[in-house]
């Protein structure tokens, strides 16, 4: 993990999917309108493509349903000691909500996003 995101940070993160996707499949990553997916970030995987959701949607972006509930039920009206205080209480609370299989397939499922194998 790093404190820190950026183009060329994004492109290590799309070579290790690429890395790990089986050789007969194909990995799709959907992505917001963050300045760092940018075109041309996946043209070196031919294993990995882009899908950029419209902008001003974040209803289409499950993280930001997960950041709402991690703030509402574990980071909110907290004061932090320091940076690693701050990675801590995140961490603890990515955890609190991945306890619920449930709730993660809730939150982070799509209609529009099912895929068959």
């Amino acid at each position: 993990m790093v404190p820190w995101t950026s183009k060329e940070a994004m492109i290590l993160h799309l070579r290790q999917i690429s890395e790990v996707t089986e050789a007969d499949r194909h990995a799709v990553v959907i992505m917001d309108g963050a300045g760092w997916h940018t075109d041309g970030i996946a043209d070196e995987f031919n294993n990995v493509s882009l899908i950029k959701l419209p902008p001003y949607s974040p209803e289409l972006n499950s993280i930001e349903q997960v950041w709402s509930w991690m703030r509402q039920h574990c980071l909110a009206n907290r004061v932090f000691k320091n940076y690693e205080d701050i990675v801590d209480s995140v961490c603890e609370a990515w955890n609190t909500f991945t306890e619920s299989a449930e709730r993660v397939t809730k939150m982070c499922s799509r209609d529009w996003a099912n895929m068959t194998s």
